[in-house]
């Protein structure tokens, strides 16, 4: 399974990004959907998740600011990200935890900064 992640760049403070993620390949049935990051001198840290279900969760510093959303048809996943703020700066890494395994995406840079 390939994740294609896209979306990231440079914003300033207070504005706004949309990340995307796509599952290919071969036919697998998605379990859960995810968005982590890393921060410069930091540990990779879970942002937000999505299950099969549709019930979220958040990383208490992005509730409110952050809307993580999928398409089971097209085994996409998108993060909706508001409000940012510089300590949001990171490469957001999209994640599939998937019947065969579990696979990353390559990472897209987000920099929050005026």
């Amino acid at each position: 399974v390939q994740l294609q992640a896209s979306g990231g760049g440079l914003v300033q403070p207070g504005g706004s990004l949309r990340l995307s993620c796509a599952a290919s390949g071969s036919s697998f049935s998605v379990i859960a959907m995810r968005w982590y990051r890393q921060a410069p001198g930091k540990q990779r840290e879970l942002v937000a998740a999505i299950p099969r279900s549709g019930e979220t969760t958040y990383a208490d510093s992005v509730k409110g600011r952050f809307t993580i959303s999928r398409d089971n048809s097209k085994n996409t996943v998108t993060l909706q990200m508001n409000s940012l703020k510089p300590e949001d700066t990171a490469v957001y890494y999209c994640y599939v935890l998937h019947v065969l395994g579990a696979s990353w995406g390559q990472g897209t840079l987000v920099t929050v900064s005026s």
